[in-house]
C-alpha cells in the first residue's frame, strides 16, 4: 500500500502563486509516475501533471507555461508550484502515484483562486 499526503492549498488572488506539496509513504519503492489531478465542483477530475520516475513530465493543455511539477525520488515526494493562478484553477488538487499497475490516491487540498 502507498499513502499519500498533499498539503500547501489555500485561498489566493487570481495572478499569485502557491506550491502544492505530496509525500507518499509505505511501499514506494517501484513507483513509477506520480502526479497531480483536479476536480471543480460539478466537473470530472482531470490531469494537471504527471511525472515520471526519470524525470518526463506531462501538462494539461490549460496549465502548460504556468505550472511545473517535480520529484524529489529519495523523499518519495513530487511537487506542483502553480503561477499566474486563474479562477477557472480553483478545485480540489489529488496526488496520484502508480505503482504495479495499481492507483493510489490522496485525499486533497482544496485551492481557491479569487479573482
Amino acid at each position: 500500500q502507498v499513502q499519500l499526503v498533499e498539503s500547501g492549498g489555500g485561498l489566493v488572488q487570481a495572478g499569485g502563486s502557491l506550491r502544492l506539496s505530496c509525500a507518499a509513504s509505505g511501499s514506494t519503492f517501484s513507483i513509477a509516475t506520480m502526479g497531480w489531478y483536479r476536480q471543480a465542483p460539478g466537473k470530472q477530475r482531470e490531469l494537471v501533471a504527471t511525472i515520471t520516475s526519470g524525470g518526463s513530465t506531462n501538462y494539461a493543455d490549460s496549465v502548460k507555461g504556468r505550472f511545473t511539477i517535480s520529484r524529489e525520488n529519495a523523499q518519495n515526494t513530487v511537487y506542483l508550484q502553480m503561477n499566474s493562478l486563474k479562477p477557472e484553477d480553483t478545485a480540489v488538487y489529488y496526488c496520484n502515484a502508480k505503482r504495479v499497475n495499481m492507483d493510489y490516491w490522496g485525499k486533497g487540498t482544496l485551492v481557491t483562486v479569487s479573482s
